[in-house]
């Protein structure tokens, strides 16, 4: 009998992949479930943008390959956006590389500079695709705590405690997913000094640096973080492109072409209309379009969002950025799941449990800010009824 790889073993279905299916067989039920559960922004790109594909589009020589390292225009619009947004200096042929998502790049990361059996950092809690992915390629997976009384920083001290003589790569990601602990610079500097000391590659994914944030951060702003740091940034939230799957690694030159080597095996480049759409967004969404659509938008359903965490008696960080709400829930739960299993079945609102991201995850809860303002409300008022039944 044919049995599949012990890879298959070691991971689960992702934890969205599967509960929507719950969902869509609840919906189908007639229960017209919210979803207040994914980051997927729910309002479109931008005119231009959408305009720029839809021209492109039209043009017969668009449709065919294009070249894995990217357009010249999209990496130079995307130079321009480091320059702009983080005053970070990043020479556009040699310096980034376009992927076609933050999950894409965590795989070529992880291809181009772990063997298996090599160790790699990963926070707690965290983004669950960086252990499946290493899950996946057979390195050894370190977890390191995050927690909430030091602001979901890294702990240094411990780190420093830690034998770090395996580790090859650590995953960082400020602003921080799932907890909204937002980026510091002393984090930052501190990660670029254990980096260089231990020879170690830091990733640090930062795709939320715009939302809820007048003061986005990049990494690369510490002097000396190329030589030893990539990041990976994404059009999916602060542009509104999730399903359009538009993102780029930034590095020095030697780790870039390590991991387009990686890439180029695996992908071609992506449609031509989207490139140049994408730069279109990156060159000329204006300032007003960012505040409206990464701030005001995301700040009205906040206040919402702590409502509704107010009404389940959780208590959360006011100083959170980032498009997803993290509260920690009453002692009265065994643990978040209990919690949000009542929420989804009895008020009909999808709500993630924390232990998906992680052993430190388990008494929270994350809220998600990316579903309309009337949707908000109405799993508002459901929970009120349900809390007070």
């Amino acid at each position: 009998m044919i049995q599949p790889a012990n890879r298959v073993d070691s991971i689960q279905e992702y934890y969205f992949s599967r509960k929507l299916k719950e969902v869509a067989k609840l919906n189908g039920e007639g229960q017209d479930i919210i979803s207040l559960a994914i980051g997927s922004p729910d309002r479109p790109p931008s005119a231009q943008t959408i305009n720029k594909l839809c021209e492109v589009s039209r043009i017969p020589s668009s449709h065919g390959y294009q070249p894995t390292a990217g357009l010249p225009e999209l990496r130079k619009a995307m130079s321009g956006f480091y320059k702009r947004t983080y005053g970070v200096e990043i020479e556009w042929k040699t310096e980034l590389q376009p992927i076609i998502g933050s999950k894409e790049g965590i795989m070529y990361v992880t291809l181009a500079f772990c063997n298996p059996g090599d160790e790699v950092l990963i926070p707690d809690p965290g983004y669950p695709t960086y252990t499946a992915i290493n899950k996946i390629f057979g390195t050894k997976i370190i977890n390191y705590n995050l927690r909430e009384d030091n602001g979901w920083q890294p702990d240094f001290e411990a780190l420093e405690r830690m034998d770090l003589s395996k580790v090859k790569v650590m995953w960082t990601n400020y602003p921080n997913m799932p907890t909204g602990g937002n980026a510091r610079m002393e984090t930052f500097e501190k990660l670029v000094d254990f980096a260089q000391r231990h020879n170690i590659v830091v990733v640090n994914d930062n795709p939320y640096s715009l939302i809820l944030n007048e003061h986005p951060m990049s990494i690369m702003q510490v002097p000396g973080a190329k030589n030893c740091c990539i990041e990976l940034n994404s059009m999916s939230k602060g542009h509104n492109m999730p399903g359009w799957r538009v993102a780029m690694m930034t590095s020095n030159s030697e780790y870039i072409s390590w991991m387009l080597k990686i890439q180029s095996n695996i992908e071609n480049g992506m449609f031509r209309g989207i490139q140049l759409a994408a730069a279109e967004a990156l060159e000329n969404n204006s300032e007003e379009w960012h505040h409206v659509n990464n701030i005001e938008t995301y700040k009205r359903r906040r206040v919402v969002a702590e409502q509704i965490m107010s009404e389940l008696g959780c208590c959360f960080d006011p100083q959170q950025v980032g498009m997803f709400l993290w509260g920690r829930i009453p002692e009265a739960y065994d643990d978040a799941e209990e919690l949000t299993e009542r929420v989804l079945h009895e008020a009909r609102v999808f709500i993630t449990p924390g232990f998906i991201f992680g052993e430190n995850g388990k008494r929270y809860i994350r809220i998600s800010l990316c579903a309309r303002d009337e949707h908000m409300k109405e799993a508002l008022v459901r929970i009120i009824q349900w809390r007070r039944s």
